[in-house]
């Protein structure tokens, strides 16, 4: 499963996020996402994707997470 469609599965599912509203370009903030719901979501990718993302900064679009997994 490609990391995007993971991602929108794991909004779907834990943050009721419509994943066809979900593209690299959308921001955390138009998604509704906030710190408390970014570390759950976080926790949850880690699992997801079997990775350990340590302190992740400067994250603003999904895009920038997408790439931030890969690079792990």
């Amino acid at each position: 499963m490609a990391t995007i469609d993971t991602i929108k599965t794991v909004l779907e599912e834990n943050l009721d996020i419509a994943p066809e509203t979900v593209n690299e370009a959308s921001t955390f903030d138009s998604l509704g996402i906030d710190s408390l719901d970014m570390v759950e979501l976080i926790c949850d990718l880690e699992e997801a994707c079997d990775v350990d993302f340590g302190e992740p900064e400067g994250l603003e679009t999904v895009g920038d997470l997408v790439e931030y997994i890969e690079s792990l």
